[in-house]
């Protein structure tokens, strides 16, 4: 802001409400895309997922101790809490993210993804929305963990950042989306930007 500390200052305040009013939307695509993961899971492993050895060891795993690894992030999970329901709001969003990987194609997507994503986009093969899903979740991950660690935002497409943020919602429920866009504050944000 070219060392004005009043510019400086209002951007800052902008970038605080333009995050906080983000949560709502992030909140929203959360849970609408792990209960359609997890319903698709269900389909093939059955409601006790999350003990099922067949479905562990289908995971990815990643290569490196550092990376996020979701069969061992599953598996604490499933060593304390009692009930799937509780392992699923428990389980990282990166968890969630993983399972959109080309591994779960033939396990899980190619029979299951159009019916618990009803509005995935018509016109693109499994594998081609199942990857375009993987692409949108990482950009959507990492925007929330930017905000979650307080840092700044101001530099991104947040219009665009939204927009991804609703179509994910709407490949689960297009009235969940709707609802979203009734109750979010983000765009009315943007145009205040300084």
């Amino acid at each position: 802001m070219g060392n004005d500390r009043e510019k400086a200052l209002a951007l800052y305040e902008w970038n605080l409400d333009v995050s906080s009013a983000l949560i709502i939307p992030l909140q929203v695509c959360e849970v609408a895309v792990r209960n359609g993961i997890a319903e698709a899971i269900e389909h093939v492993h059955g409601a006790n997922w999350p003990w099922n050895n067949g479905f562990i060891r289908s995971l990815p795993r990643p290569k490196g101790r550092a990376r996020y690894n979701p069969a061992i992030d599953l598996q604490a999970r499933a060593a304390i809490l009692p009930t799937t329901g509780k392992i699923i709001a428990e389980l990282k969003f990166a968890f969630w993210e993983n399972i959109f990987t080309a591994g779960q194609d033939s396990r899980i997507w190619n029979t299951h993804l159009r019916n618990c994503f009803p509005g995935a986009p018509s016109g693109q093969t499994i594998p081609q929305l199942r990857a375009a899903a993987y692409a949108d979740l990482q950009i959507i991950r990492r925007l929330r963990n930017r905000i979650a660690h307080h840092e700044p935002i101001f530099t991104r497409n947040i219009a665009d950042d939204y927009q991804r943020i609703h179509d994910m919602i709407a490949w689960r429920s297009q009235v969940a989306a709707a609802w979203m866009d009734r109750k979010q504050t983000v765009l009315t944000l943007l145009a205040m930007k300084p």
